[in-house]
């Protein structure tokens, strides 16, 4: 008997090791693992010129940054670790530039990386970045992901609700706070007018974050040498078993123009008491303001 108990123990050693600690469990016992979305997007100085099709920018000879939603995600990332143990994991769809702001997360403190890097996520809608992060993450078996609300290039602010759904667990959006409880946690949201909102989620749960949520932090000189052995590991589509037609954009953008100019300026003649006339007819007439 006392064999066979050794033989099951083994076992179910061996499944551990296999299928890795449930995230319940996991979070329970201190051991968050915590997977921080990352978008790498257009700089905020860069010099933005449309593309010939007009579909998009020229994206060849412009710097790059991430994304500053995510920014603030991948610090409250950082913040959670440090209270509550655990690791935290970068993860990123782009091309090969994405690494700079993949290694700046890794300077700033996150544990390792995973990048997805094919030709075929090129151009992807909302519904197929999330379904290449969904099967990306799959493995993981993340306690909580974390994505910014929106990214400041394309601003749809639905990649990470879609991202909740595919990989099924709650989500909450526009977070302005976090406080873990064991196996929950409660998130501040925040609302239209000044209002807040206090939600309860349990653990695996998905947030995307606002900005200004923290001060997020630079990276040390001792974080950016350490950057530098951090596990990044790169995923293709065909690694992750999804097809053209699994990435097919259901949408798509069909033009990008700069704004017409509608303002024009005029200049009023005459004494003070004639301009200040032919302001208010103006004003009332014109405008439609008074």
């Amino acid at each position: 008997m006392t064999a066979q108990w050794a033989l099951a123990a083994e076992v179910v050693e061996h499944f551990r090791a296999a299928v890795g600690t449930p995230p319940l469990q996991r979070a329970l016992r201190g051991r968050m693992k915590i997977v921080i979305c990352l978008k790498q997007v257009p700089s905020r100085e860069a010099v933005l010129r449309l593309s010939a099709a007009g579909t998009w920018i020229q994206d060849s000879d412009i710097s790059f940054e991430a994304n500053e939603p995510d920014i603030f995600a991948l610090e409250e990332a950082l913040r959670l670790k440090e209270k509550h143990g655990g690791e935290v994991i970068v993860c990123s769809l782009g091309p090969a530039r994405a690494q700079q702001s993949i290694k700046e997360a890794l300077a700033k403190g996150a544990d390792r990386a995973v990048h997805l890097d094919d030709p075929a996520f090129g151009g992807l809608d909302p519904r197929g970045v999330a379904k290449a992060l969904a099967a990306a993450l799959r493995a993981e078996s993340p306690d909580l992901v974390l994505t910014g609300l929106q990214s400041d290039d394309s601003g749809f602010a639905q990649t990470g609700v879609i991202l909740a759904e595919l990989l099924g667990i709650p989500h909450a959006t526009i977070i302005m706070e976090i406080q873990l409880d064991g196996a929950r946690l409660k998130a501040k949201r925040e609302l239209e007018a000044g209002w807040f909102q206090w939600i309860e989620l349990p653990i695996p749960a998905l947030l995307t974050i606002q900005s200004g949520i923290n001060k997020p932090r630079y990276a040390s000189l001792k974080g950016i040498l350490a950057a530098k052995n951090k596990p990044l590991k790169k995923l293709t589509a065909a690694e992750l078993e999804l097809s053209a037609a699994d990435l097919a954009p259901r949408q798509k953008i069909t033009k990008v123009y700069v704004p017409a100019k509608k303002g024009q300026t005029e200049f009023l003649g005459g004494s003070p008491k004639e301009m200040a006339m032919q302001l208010v007819d103006k004003l009332k007439n014109e405008a439609r303001v008074l």
